[in-house]
């Protein structure tokens, strides 16, 4: 049976602009995460967003425990999408995991972007020692999944405000929590596991594509050593430290967000460079 890609993944596409930007939310979140941050590159820009299966209003019945085993699987999702929309030199910006599977993606088909922006990512969540510090020990994160798998509501409670760090704002938290609680729970402990329990720090060196590293204070999620790991080892990438705090930007602080990836994109085909048309 032929699978509707746009389907499947609600690919929804605005703007005005020929070159593509795509826009990939990160765990346990869906596209409009992102309404706060996309529409502003409408105008030089053709806006594409999308949910993974299992999310948002995506259909379980296209939900395939093999394929999504591994970030793989995802990353395989985007290039379904660029083939199907015939999408060249896409600027690709994506969120927490959504960086990675971005990443991987670009590995594997790297002539369809022209630039990753990558929003709080990380290679691997571990604690490695010596020469890794990736946040958590690995019986933190198996704890984390166990919980999961005993108490699905709970979880969502302990992880939301870890993730957002942004205790004034209580309704961010509370969004957040509320996106989790939403998806499938089989198929969300299924993600976490890939999520999680991934190890991609050795595909970094084989991204050839001008990406961007934005990285936020406090985030516990991608502490600022992750950060200066993938500046390391992604050839020719560039980091930048944001003044927001928490592991979402693009909820806490989309005004800085859009600022940050305005000033870090190549000039559009026959336009604006920005997202304010500078």
């Amino acid at each position: 049976m032929k699978i509707d890609i746009l389907a499947r993944n609600q690919v929804y596409i605005s703007g005005r602009g020929k070159q593509a930007m795509m826009f990939a939310p990160g765990f346990g979140c869906d596209q409009n995460m992102w309404r706060c941050v996309a529409p502003a590159f409408e105008d030089t820009y053709r806006v594409i967003r999308f949910d993974y299966v299992g999310a948002g209003r995506t259909d379980r019945a296209y939900y395939d425990a093999d394929r999504y085993a591994a970030l793989d699987g995802y990353a395989l999702d985007v290039l379904d999408i660029c083939r199907t929309l015939d999408l060249q030199e896409v600027v690709f910006v994506g969120h927490s995991v959504g960086a990675m599977i971005g990443l991987l993606a670009s590995i594997g088909e790297p002539e369809r972007f022209s630039q990753l922006i990558l929003v709080s990512p990380s290679p691997c969540y571990m604690n490695l020692p010596p020469s890794y510090t990736g946040g958590f020990e690995r019986e933190d994160l198996e704890g984390l999944l166990e919980l999961m798998e005993r108490n699905f509501a709970g979880w969502a409670d302990f992880l939301a405000p870890a993730v957002m760090q942004n205790p004034d704002r209580p309704e961010l938290t509370q969004e957040l929590k509320t996106s989790f609680c939403s998806m499938d729970p089989d198929i969300a402990r299924r993600f976490a596991r890939a999520t999680f329990l991934a190890d991609n720090r050795s595909d970094l060196p084989r991204v050839t594509v001008p990406s961007l590293i934005l990285q936020c204070a406090g985030d516990v999620i991608a502490p600022l050593e992750v950060g200066s790991y993938m500046h390391r080892h992604v050839p020719g990438s560039t980091l930048v430290l944001m003044e927001a705090t928490g592991h979402c930007p693009h909820l806490s602080h989309p005004e800085e967000t859009i600022r940050r990836i305005g000033e870090s994109l190549q000039p559009v085909h026959g336009g604006a460079s920005s997202a304010d048309g500078r």
